[in-house]
Parts: C-alpha cells; structure tokens; sequence
C-alpha cells in the first residue's frame, strides 16, 4: 500500500478551511460539540508551547542547557491527543512531548531541570500536580513497553471496561517514526493486542529520524506496521490540532472501554532539528522544509479561528501570554542551582535500604575530612 492510498483524517486544509476528508466523517460529530473557548485553548496552548521552545532552544545555545530536542512543527498533534486524554489517563510520553506535558500540569522548568542536568528525572510522576504523566525517556522505543505493561496491569486490575467513562483508565504513549523501527515498539504491540491492554499507540511521523528519512525505514505506511497486529489504526494530519483531538478522543475512549488497543499516526513534520546537537541541513534541503513550513499548524489554527470571528485583540492576548511563558522559562532556568548530592542516594529503592544508607554516611564523612568540610 502507498501513502496516496493510506486515507488520511483530516478537518482542516493547509489554509485552515474546514474541509473534512472522506475519513474524518465519522469524527465530525465529536469535533462539532468542541466549544469556541476549547477551540482558543487548542491555539494558546500550541502558540505557548512554541514560544517555550524557542527559548529552550536559545538557552541551550547560551549554555545554560546541555542539550535540547525541539518540538517545532509538531505542536498540533500533541495539543489535539494531550487535550483528547482524559484526566484519569496516564501518559507516557518520550522526550519531546513538551506541549502534552504542560497541558497535564507538568512546569516546563522541570523538564529544563533534566536538561540541564541538575535532576535525574526532572518531576514526581506519582503527584497529582503532574496529571499521571510518566517521565522522559531517551532510550528509543523503551517507553512502549513500560506503557503497555502499565496497561495490561489496569486490565488486570478491573480499572478499564467496566462501562464506567469517568472512572475507566486508558494509556497513550508517545513515540516517533526512528523508535517504530524499534524492537521493543513491536514487542509492545504483541502484548498489547495479545491480553487487549487499554493502550494508544501515538506515533508522531515527523519524517525523520535523526538523518534517516521514513522512506528508508519502512516501504510501506508507518500506520501498517500496528495494522499488521490486528490493532485498529488511524492515519491523521497531525499538523490539524481538530483532527488530531478527534481521533485521539476516540482512540482513547473506545481503547478504555475494554475494546483493545489502538494505533494513531499522526503525519508531520519536524521543522527544527533532532536535538540542539544536529544539524538537519547536513541531510535535507530548505525546498522541504519550506514546503511544509506552508502547513504549519499554529498558523492553520490561526486561519481557522480568524474565519470564525476571533479577533486582533484576542491573537494578540496569546502571543502575550506566550511571550511571558517565555521570559519565566528563562528567568527560573538561570536561577537552577546543583543538586544536592544526597539525591544520588535518595531514588535508588523506594524503601530506605542499609547498604545506601552506608554509602551516604561514608560520603559525609569522606567530605568532612577535608579541611573546611569540602
């Protein structure tokens, strides 16, 4: 199957006119109920996030950071699946999901923590501030797993199925085109179907991974690869927030009512590079990049809601309220302070535990016999 052939959901064209494919019919009733303040809350959220990662990315240039991955261009899939989920979901994201993040209460100064290495995991999963948001992972592929395994523990466990909508758990996890080449991404998909864990498989195809592009990977739709699991799967614009959402809600909804897991690949684009340590102009060309730059979700989004009426006054409010989001990352980042070197002994076990709390103990000692206590 070719790409042409894969259907594709998508609600608004490239110049933000609500014009739905053939394949988003059955979301149009969903996407109808969306409320004007929802659909201005899809716009800051994207339009925030954006300004966020742009001044990560020009602290990393500072070297305030150590590294940074940029989300740019990706916005709208995040924002329409991190809105979709409901707030007894947990997410599993794998290190760029900085818009879904945010939208579950995570501070974005935590993920700058893990950047700059000053914390081994950047916040608590398990406080309720962070909205069941898992943390980070840069080991390709491994966040999956340990999705899929959380999943079938709440089949297990009677959390999911029950008919129950607000009470009923579902997972979604995140993961891009160079991790679905991944063995543990297919090892996940064996469980997930096997024991029908409430998972949703979110793959955001920003065409590259690293420098290998999709076409390198795989012959056919990236969307096929969970299809041939018997996983239901559904290909969207993912530079359309509307379509984004839609699906996700969907995805997420039937996955938590006991139908099994689901499969969602969003297609976008990276518009950034990998991480602040790449340098895509080495491995691809500026006629790509401006062809989809031209589908940029912020702008879309923008185009959408001006044709329904919002106004100067509001856009300008975002971009506000965008720009202090900002100027606050920057403040608190140049504030981050080391870590105390207790937190090396801290996390090991979750009980206390004899053998570290020797260690520890031999550590303040070694350091108070040193003249002056250093």
């Amino acid at each position: 199957m070719t790409t042409s052939e894969t259907p594709l959901v998508q609600v608004l064209d490239a110049s933000g006119r609500f014009a739905p494919s053939a394949s988003a019919e059955r979301y149009l009733p969903l996407i109808e109920k969306i409320s004007d303040a929802e659909l201005e809350q899809f716009y800051r959220d994207m339009v925030s996030i954006r300004a966020i990662d742009t001044q990560a990315t020009n602290l990393q240039r500072q070297g305030q950071l150590a590294l940074w991955p940029p989300s740019r261009g990706q916005e709208a899939a995040q924002v329409g699946s991190g809105r979709a989920a409901r707030a007894q979901d947990t997410i599993f994201p794998s290190y760029r999901e900085h818009a879904v993040t945010r939208i579950r209460g995570v501070d974005p100064v935590d993920i700058i923590k893990l950047m700059r290495g000053v914390s081994h995991g950047g916040w608590d999963p398990t406080d309720p501030k962070n909205g069941n948001t898992r943390l980070y992972t840069l080991v390709l592929g491994s966040q999956v797993l340990h999705a899929t395994g959380y999943a079938m523990g709440l089949a297990f466990d009677g959390r999911s199925g029950t008919g129950e909508v607000d009470r009923d758990e579902a997972v979604i996890v995140y993961y891009g085109d160079g991790a679905s080449s991944q063995g543990d991404v297919h090892e996940s998909m064996v469980f997930a179907a096997s024991y029908q864990a409430p998972t949703v498989f979110f793959l955001q195809n920003n065409h590259w991974a690293i420098s290998v592009p999709v076409s390198t990977q795989s012959r056919v739709p990236l969307v096929e690869r969970s299809a041939g699991y018997g996983i239901p799967s559904v290909r969207v614009d993912g530079n359309d927030v509307l379509a984004s959402y839609a699906v996700s809600r969907v995805a997420l909804d039937e996955a938590r009512s006991g139908e099994g897991p689901r499969a969602i690949e969003a297609v976008t684009y990276r518009l950034g590079a990998h991480t602040t340590s790449d340098d895509p102009t080495k491995y691809r060309g500026s006629d790509e990049e401006e062809s989809w730059a031209r589908r940029d979700p912020i702008a879309r989004m923008r185009a959408f809601l001006s044709g329904k009426g919002a106004s100067d006054a509001f856009f300008a409010e975002v971009e506000a309220e965008a720009a202090d989001a900002a100027e606050d990352l920057r403040a608190h980042t140049v504030e981050l302070g080391p870590p105390s070197a207790d937190k090396m002994f801290d996390h090991v076990y979750s009980e206390p535990h004899p053998l570290i709390a020797e260690q520890k103990a031999w550590r303040a000692a070694y350091e108070a016999s040193f003249e002056g206590g250093n």
